[in-house]
């Protein structure tokens, strides 16, 4: 999923050259893979507690391995649109039903496998760069490309050769080989999802059932609404920082493009590396514990960035520390969650779905208020006060949750007597 996700990223401006468009009316295939990703998690939700879970992600990845073979050989922008949502489709369910696997294989037990998981995603997505580099030579990210050159002179060539040919080889086969070892790869993950569905038994799925719904919390519903609001405002505030951190850098605090773009590197690289550490403080760490750790190193580094914002020193050392914070937070709450109350496919869905809503809704609206007062640091005023909101929620969910264990006991012990 790192390594799906990420690849748009270096291969953005290749693909347009590919289909004859410019990057900006390009735009599009982001829209069209997030709404992908939004579908993705609903079907999983309708259909991952109703057949065959290895069966669903084993399909759906195999489905996902062949659009990702022809993503590099459409040759209109329709087509490669439509590639795109497919592709989303397959993240959204792959990322709804990974979770579920976790939280149903080992339950409460599981807070180390899911930030192994999580972590491989952060893996998949550091490593695509170095990927994309070695096949493509030197490319240059979509992200920090300023609007002239987004029309390269190799945009404007028109497809007289065949306007009605859908698929053909791109010009460079270096874009096609890198689409093709992401293919391979997930089709052999396609198939070791295969060997488990033929390996599988239904009698521990029974009593994996079973045993969720035992735990299923007083005020469920209330909790996963909760949970909803605590992953948008916390996905939202990630994807913001790492989006905007760039043009911040270089335009509020005055650095050096290079060295903006390092602190790019250092957000993800603490991320990527902290999830990795996560793994194994889960083992002796209870999820809240982890939450709550990460909160507060959250809170102060933004509290720091706003308060020193034109400082480039403050801003080096609390990206590392906001994005050490953060990496722990999202499976966390996934472990946490599954000591109170069971989490269903279902479920699932409507968490990760808030999470997607959080990534399109935080984004925008820091960027479009950034946009009207430039002087102002707005996106680390999103960044502090999401995290300062997400911060007060997580202990109105602890409260919420604790509460129902307790008269929930009492009520057993009522009963027994």
């Amino acid at each position: 999923m790192g390594l799906a996700a990420a690849i748009l990223g270096p291969t953005f401006q290749d693909l347009a050259s590919n289909v004859n468009q410019n990057m900006s009316s390009l735009s599009q295939i982001f829209v069209g893979r997030a709404l992908g990703y939004l579908g993705g998690c609903a079907i999983c939700g309708i259909l991952f507690d109703r057949i065959n879970q290895f069966l669903l992600l084993g399909v759906l990845m195999l489905v996902t391995s062949v659009a990702h073979y022809l993503i590099p050989l459409c040759k209109t922008a329709a087509l490669l649109i439509v590639m795109m949502s497919v592709t989303g489709i397959g993240l959204g369910i792959l990322d709804t039903g990974g979770n579920v696997l976790i939280l149903a294989l080992w339950g409460d037990k599981g807070a180390p496998h899911m930030q192994a998981l999580h972590f491989s995603f952060a893996l998949g997505a550091f490593l695509t760069p170095i990927l994309a580099k070695l096949a493509l030579g030197t490319t240059v990210s979509a992200e920090n490309h300023t609007e002239p050159d987004l029309h390269h002179p190799a945009l404007n060539r028109s497809p007289e050769a065949d306007p009605d040919l859908l698929f053909a080889a791109p010009d460079d086969l270096n874009l096609l080989w890198a689409y093709a070892f992401i293919s391979t790869y997930i089709f052999v993950v396609s198939v070791f999802l295969f060997a488990l569905f033929f390996k599988k038994s239904s009698r521990h799925k029974k009593s994996a059932a079973s045993a969720q719904e035992s735990r299923r919390a007083k005020h469920h519903k209330a909790l996963l609404c909760f949970l909803f609001l605590f992953f948008f405002f916390y996905v939202g505030a990630e994807v913001t920082y790492s989006s905007y951190i760039f043009s911040f850098a270089t335009t509020h605090v005055g650095m050096e493009e290079s060295e903006a773009a390092g602190l790019n590197s250092l957000f993800w690289g603490t991320f990527a590396a902290c999830r990795g550490l996560a793994i194994f403080f889960a083992a002796c760490l209870q999820p809240g514990t982890m939450i709550v750790l990460s909160n507060i190193g959250s809170v102060v580094s933004c509290l720091f960035l706003v308060l020193f914002d034109k400082s480039p020193l403050c801003l080096w050392i609390t990206s590392s520390v906001y994005g050490a914070s953060m990496a722990a937070i999202f499976p966390s709450g996934v472990s946490w969650i599954e000591q109170y109350t069971s989490i269903s496919g279902i479920s699932a869905a409507f968490l990760l779905i808030g999470a997607a809503l959080g990534v399109m809704a935080l984004p925008a609206g820091a960027g479009t208020l950034q946009g009207q007062y430039p002087d102002l640091p707005v996106v680390l005023y999103t960044c502090l006060g999401s995290t300062i909101f997400i911060t007060v929620l997580f202990a109105v969910m602890y409260k919420l949750a604790t509460f129902s264990v307790y008269h929930q006991r009492r009520e057993n012990i009522k009963s027994e007597n």
